[in-house]
């Protein structure tokens, strides 16, 4: 049984990294309606800016970290405001092809430096003797990280429900002309999800670092790993990120420890998801929390 419990606790802790990974397209495709493809790249940097300040400049983590969430927030309005301003109002597809050309354009800008070709790693600031209840153990810094996520999680579902700009970006997100009508300012919303986006990329990218080590196929990677977590959630819904990311993250854990540990099977960790996407998707199309939206003809 603590076997299982272990399980359950791994699939908490992978899930919530999702959940936070997947959160950036969330926040961009709600105010929107667009996916940046570009959006593991932005994880990355934010994971190697903290890095830097960490190793390289020396500032303590609980600092560099906070900063790092900082400048990925300017960096990825920079990023909205000199390649994806001059699109608002053109055909979807367009822009998603832009965040495709970008994706490239950081591959190639990352790999020129140290960070984009070998293994790096945070120096070691929490205790290494793991939190043990009941048989069940999480290291200190999986709870950090569990416990980061869901307070930015509730913090940015908060802001999207009860605060003024929130309930603005949601306004641009249903109708951009009504909501030019009264005055609200769509390309300021744009920059703003864009840069909510880089600071909660950032933030997972600095928890998936200090986890597993920083590698930059590995952290680029999660945003399309990320990408069935969305699609299963609902594109438009923080709530449908963090159940999906949940969700996945418990799929794996006991594909991984029961069907790949006991069956002597191999890789359904990595297959699982999607095949319980395709069944969600066929009775949800979607998502558990997507908004199924009517339009007029």
């Amino acid at each position: 049984m603590s076997y299982f419990f272990q399980l359950v606790v791994s699939g908490i802790v992978v899930g919530s990294i999702y959940a936070l990974s997947a959160l950036g397209f969330v926040l961009i495709y709600k105010s929107s309606r667009v996916l940046n493809i570009a959006h593991g790249q932005i994880i990355a940097a934010g994971a190697f800016i903290t890095y830097a300040l960490t190793v390289q400049a020396g500032i303590p983590i609980y600092i560099s970290f906070p900063i790092s969430m900082i400048i990925t927030f300017f960096l990825a309005m920079s990023v909205e405001r000199v390649f994806l301003r001059r699109l608002i109002g053109e055909p979807i597809i367009s822009v998603i092809m832009v965040t495709i050309g970008l994706m490239s354009i950081l591959d190639g800008l990352i790999y020129l430096t140290p960070f984009g070709t070998e293994n790096f790693s945070f120096p070691q600031f929490l205790p290494t003797t793991p939190l043990t209840v009941g048989g069940v153990s999480i290291s200190w810094t999986q709870l950090v990280g569990v416990i980061i996520t869901f307070t930015m999680i509730a913090g940015f579902s908060w802001f999207f429900k009860k605060s003024t700009i929130g309930i603005s970006m949601r306004a641009v997100s249903d109708d951009q002309l009504a909501s030019m009508s009264i005055g609200i300012s769509v390309p300021r919303v744009f920059g703003l999800a864009w840069a909510m986006a880089g600071l909660s990329a950032a933030a997972a990218g600095g928890i998936i670092g200090n986890i597993t080590g920083l590698n930059f196929d590995t952290l680029h990677a999660f945003g399309i790993v990320v990408f069935p977590v969305v699609i299963l959630g609902g594109l438009d819904s923080i709530l449908g990120a963090v159940v999906a990311g949940i969700i996945m993250g418990l799929i794996q854990q006991f594909a991984s420890g029961y069907l790949d540990g006991n069956w002597g099977l191999n890789g359904t960790a990595e297959v699982m998801p999607y095949v319980i996407l395709l069944i969600i998707l066929l009775f949800k199309p979607h998502g558990l929390f997507g908004i199924h939206e009517i339009e007029r003809v």
